[in-house]
C-alpha cells in the first residue's frame, strides 16, 4: 500500500484506444533497488512469491524481472491497484507474474493455497492492527517451514520513532484513521511468535525505514 498518483490517459503503446491504467509511485521508484538487494539474500531460488498490498505494481515487476525463476502473485484490495499491477506486467512483458487478485490480510482464508515466501511492503502502518494479526496467521498457514516473511517499512523501536521525520509521518498516518500508525517492531515481533515465526532479521534501509524478515518454525 503506497501513496500514488495516477497518469494522464494517454492511450498506451498496446492500443490506441484503451487508456494506460499504471500507477505511479515515487517512494516505489526510489525503494525498490534497496528492497530488491535484500530480497535476493532472503527468497528462495524457485518457487511462488506472495506479494501482499502490491500497490501500483512497480516493486513486483521490478522484482519479477531481477528473479526470472521465481513466481510472483500480487494482492491488493483496491481495483486501481489491481488493474496497475496487471498493466504493469503486460507493458514488461513479464510471463512470471500471475494475474493480481484481491485479498485482505484482515480476513480468512486468504484466496491462495500456498506459497514458498511472502513480501509485504508498506502495509501493516496503513492498515489496522487487525490486519497485521491476520497477515501472521494466514502466513503461518500457507508458508513451509523456513519460509520467509519480509517486511518493509518504518518502525518504532522500544517504543520510540527512529527519526523525526517519522513522528510527522504517523500523526499524517493517524489523521486520515486513527486505526493506522507507525509500528513497535517488539509488538510486530511479539505477533509473529505466537503465530509460529523466529527472528526478526532486520536490515537497515535508506530514508528511516528497516526490512524485517520473519522465518516459519
Amino acid at each position: 500500500m503506497v501513496e500514488t498518483s495516477r497518469p494522464n490517459t494517454t492511450p498506451s503503446s498496446a492500443s490506441a484506444l484503451e487508456p494506460d491504467l499504471r500507477l505511479y509511485s515515487e517512494p516505489a521508484a526510489r525503494n525498490r533497488q534497496p528492497i530488491l538487494d535484500v530480497l535476493k539474500t532472503v527468497l528462495p531460488t524457485d518457487g511462488l512469491v506472495l506479494e501482499l498490498a502490491s500497490g501500483t505494481g512497480e516493486h513486483v515487476v521490478h522484482f519479477a524481472a531481477a528473479l526470472p525463476n521465481l513466481v510472483f502473485q500480487p494482492t491488493d484490495l483496491n481495483a486501481d491497484a489491481r488493474a496497475s499491477v496487471a498493466a504493469w506486467t503486460q507493458a514488461r512483458g513479464l510471463n512470471n507474474v500471475l494475474p493480481p487478485i484481491e485479498l485482505d490480510a484482515a480476513s480468512s482464508p486468504w484466496p491462495v493455497q500456498r506459497a514458498d515466501a511472502i513480501v509485504c511492503i508498506n502495509m501493516i502502518h496503513i492498515s489496522p492492527w487487525a490486519s497485521t494479526e491476520g497477515l501472521f496467521k494466514s502466513a503461518s498457514q500457507l508458508l513451509p517451514i523456513g519460509g520467509p516473511l519480509y517486511l518493509y517499512g518504518p518502525y518504532k523501536r522500544n517504543g520510540a520513532h527512529t527519526a523525526p521525520s517519522n513522528v510527522a509521518f504517523e500523526a499524517s498516518l493517524r489523521e486520515r484513521n486513527p486505526q493506522w500508525g507507525i509500528r513497535d517492531i517488539e509488538a510486530v515481533t511479539d505477533c509473529a511468535r505466537r503465530h509460529g515465526f523466529q527472528g526478526p532479521e532486520i536490515i537497515e534501509m535508506p530514508a528511516n525505514n528497516l526490512s524485517v524478515v520473519f522465518r516459519k518454525i
